[in-house]
């Protein structure tokens, strides 16, 4: 009697994801998100790898902010549809900020990409892709930053009324994530290695006046600061407007939340203050900047800054000038005005030229790079804790508390005198300072 042969099925193997992130670190962390869920049903997932596959799903996530940022957003979903035309990579598919503001104009124009999702389509992404949505894994990400650092957003959109941007279009109204959820996100983070917490959102001071009806940030802190493992919370992107001085009482109370602060203020004169709907007027921006810093003195303070704002004259610049040189701000960003499109200022006339935006842009950026010159010159001799971010040449590279990620100063230590594990913690000592880089040697 003849047996019956049995034949396992041949399992179709998983095309790769390689998710392309554009933008800002709310764009990461989304990312991140979107990598984890992949992973849990099993796709093997990279982030931003330049070897091909001819199968490789590729997931571009845009940004839609300013000009610059979605052409560049525009040029890269340009090239990957190239690569697909040449068969050098499977699908494409476009998510994030731009896609979900210039959608039905996208599939108009570059229509051979296979799908365009908006910035909250997770679901319905991963079943574009043939992954489940897995619930369980709600706060699991797969991190694209080195593992001892974390972006740690605590709320989705915006409620402010700022006329010069688009984000609210493209991210909706302010959306706190529960207290709860998020004790256990970074629990989860601690477990996989993750010492620093940078928490952003789109504004961190309207944390919990939807789900609790009142501004909650600083009780937020102290139950993430009790979290076990977690060394620094960093806090980025906090807006001046009803800011809650109760927070800067908990940076005080709490040795792992730094005396770090990102506060876009945008421009001082009160007629760009009114025009751009900011809600406080100059002397107010300069009152809420200086109780910061009396309440917590050794703070540093970041901010942003707009020039070539619709009706902006030579004196409103001049006076935000002499506004930076007085104030001296630990670190600062300036960028030109963008005309954006449903935006409250895109009524008003566009009316300064570009190269009067960027002149005045890079005068800012001038100014603060002599205050940046004379602090760093003032940290000389002194020893600060630096977190270790990588190695690059013959350096090993970190930060203070005072310094965030890509945006902020750097510690550079000589690999060939000193040795530190990336990820971990060392004294330093300062013995040289440039504008924006220090120099120091490790202190037994």
């Amino acid at each position: 009697m003849r047996t019956k042969e049995i034949t396992k099925p041949i399992l179709k193997k998983k095309p790769r994801v390689n998710v392309v992130t554009l933008g800002c670190s709310k764009n990461i962390y989304d990312s991140e998100v979107l990598m984890g869920q992949l992973k849990g049903s099993a796709y093997d997932v990279v982030h931003e790898s330049d070897k091909m596959r001819s199968d490789d799903i590729i997931v571009i996530n845009t940004c839609g902010f300013i000009d610059n940022a979605k052409q560049e957003s525009i040029d890269t979903i340009l090239q990957y549809s190239e690569l697909k035309e040449q068969g050098k990579v499977g699908k494409v598919i476009v998510t994030g900020c731009l896609s979900e503001r210039y959608k039905p104009e996208l599939e108009a124009e570059i229509t051979n990409v296979d799908a365009y999702f908006g910035t909250n389509d997770l679901q319905n992404i991963l079943q574009s892709i043939g992954a489940d949505y897995k619930h369980e894994l709600i706060g699991e990400r797969l991190l694209t930053t080195p593992s001892h650092f974390a972006y740690f957003k605590i709320a989705e959109g915006c409620n402010r009324p700022c006329s010069f941007c688009a984000i609210p279009l493209m991210r909706g109204k302010h959306v706190s994530t529960p207290m709860d959820q998020l004790v256990k996100n970074a629990e989860s983070l601690v477990k996989n290695g993750t010492k620093e917490l940078i928490l952003i959102a789109q504004d961190l001071t309207y944390y919990g006046l939807d789900l609790y009806g009142k501004r909650n940030l600083d009780e937020l802190l102290r139950r993430l600061s009790d979290v076990n493992g977690v060394e620094w919370i960093r806090m980025q992107y906090a807006y001046p407007s009803g800011f809650p001085m109760e927070v800067l009482d908990v940076m005080n109370e709490r040795d792992n939340i730094c005396k770090y602060l990102d506060m876009p203020l945008q421009h001082i004169t009160d007629n760009m203050l009114k025009s751009m709907r900011r809600g406080l007027t100059k002397q107010k921006t300069i009152d809420v900047v200086n109780e910061i810093r009396d309440r917590v003195p050794n703070i540093a303070m970041r901010t942003t800054l707009i020039t070539g704002y619709p009706g902006e004259t030579q004196h409103d610049f001049e006076e935000m000038a002499q506004w930076v040189a007085d104030t001296k701000f630990d670190r600062l960003g300036c960028f030109t005005y963008s005309h954006e499109e449903k935006t409250h200022a895109h009524s008003l006339v566009d009316d300064v030229p570009e190269e009067v935006k960027q002149e005045r842009a890079d005068a800012i950026m001038e100014i603060q790079q002599g205050i940046s010159f004379d602090k760093n010159q003032e940290k000389i001799g002194n020893t600060y804790k630096v977190l270790i971010d990588k190695k690059d040449g013959g350096y090993f590279v970190g930060r203070t508390e005072f310094d965030s990620p890509e945006v902020d100063n750097e510690v550079l230590i000589d690999a060939s005198i000193d040795y530190a594990a990336v990820g971990t913690f060392v004294n330093v000592k300062i013995d040289t300072a440039e504008d924006f880089d220090l120099y120091g040697q490790i202190v037994k």
